[in-house]
């Protein structure tokens, strides 16, 4: 598989005519893969890439500044609710890849759902990723429902992303709220504030920090386990036993591109099955949205969770956001630890 892999970031490094232009691009996905994406795209067209590394929040935050005056083309990554926010604020434009019927039916459903402003690029389910030389060393069973984590033993021993810059924050929030009840959800986070030991500003943090021996237990994307476990690290991750969500990564063209056909051009590139590799070559191990991608034994099994039907059209929209993290921010974050 590694073979293949590298095989086909040389075939796309290698590819034919260079031409000129820049694309300026906001990238929401880890650091390692950013870089890679930003790598090969550039020495494969000739088009330099100028690119920012934010967390899904903080990039839809800067768009919403910036809307009078863009200075990103492109925003690559994150979570799909936030880019589904972005194209009904207007701050992204429609556009209709030729290359969608190559893509899995969710990644197509989201672009039809936003009138084509936003395109799934890959997906992953939310986890309970935990470190596991430190739980057998403390001899504690490892959390496997979301019902685990509110026992007191716990306490200031898990790590959560703070829904105010993390999309993976917010996905939570939403897959409590589909899955319990909003009065419900608000109850358990309420109760599962007890056990937090920090709020991390992106959605990878509590996965980086227990692998890191920081805390024992991290919410977070389950694809986030496997890329510190090939990095080194004792640490694993589990679908909640109750059902879980899953985020749909997307990607998006900004209404007013100073760099139009660049960023076009930058968006089908990263819709082909080579350019979806360079996930597994950057060790990050979502799903990939194009069918003809090759799939990596490390990636999360969809068909091993308990999957809710997450409703992306209606979690996504600007107003429910605001409200979800507004009454979180009020009634959960104001508390004590």
């Amino acid at each position: 598989m590694k073979k293949t892999v590298f095989a086909g970031v040389a075939a796309l490094v290698c590819l034919g005519a260079h031409a000129a232009g820049q694309v300026n691009i906001i990238c929401s996905v880890q650091a390692e893969q950013c870089n890679l994406v930003q790598t090969v795209f550039s020495r494969s067209t000739g088009i330099k890439v100028s690119l920012t590394h934010k967390a899904s929040g903080e990039a839809l935050a800067q768009l919403n500044a910036e809307k009078a005056n863009p200075k990103t083309d492109v925003w690559y990554g994150g979570t799909g609710d936030p880019h589904m926010q972005a194209a009904e604020m207007g701050l992204t434009m429609a556009y209709k890849s030729a290359s969608l019927p190559q893509l899995r039916d969710w990644a197509q459903s989201q672009a039809q759902q936003t009138g084509y402003k936003t395109v799934g690029i890959y997906s992953g389910p939310l986890g309970i990723s935990y470190n596991t030389e430190a739980m057998a060393k403390k001899k504690l069973q490892p959390p496997k429902c979301w019902a685990d984590l509110l026992d007191p033993k716990w306490k200031g021993e898990i790590q959560a992303p703070n829904p105010n810059t993390s999309g993976t924050a917010y996905v939570e929030i939403a897959t409590l709220v589909q899955l319990m009840g909003e009065d419900k959800a608000f109850d358990y986070l309420k109760a599962l504030h007890k056990n937090i030991s920090q709020y991390t500003r992106s959605g990878a943090g509590p996965v980086k920090n227990a692998a890191r021996g920081e805390n024992l237990i991290g919410v977070a994307f389950a694809h986030e386990a496997p890329v510190e476990a090939a990095n080194g690290f004792p640490v694993v991750s589990n679908t909640p036993c109750e059902g879980t969500g899953a985020e749909i990564g997307s990607m998006s063209l900004i209404q007013g591109a100073r760099n139009l056909e660049e960023a076009k051009r930058f968006y089908e590139w990263a819709l082909t099955p080579g350019a979806q590799e360079l996930g597994v070559a950057a060790k990050q191990f979502q799903l990939p949205s194009n069918k003809a991608a090759k799939l990596d034994e490390r990636m999360p099994d969809f068909a091993k969770a308990k999957m809710i039907k997450y409703d992306y059209a209606k979690y996504g929209s600007s107003a429910e956001r605001k409200r979800l993290i507004g009454r979180w921010e009020k009634e959960v974050n104001s508390l004590p630890r």
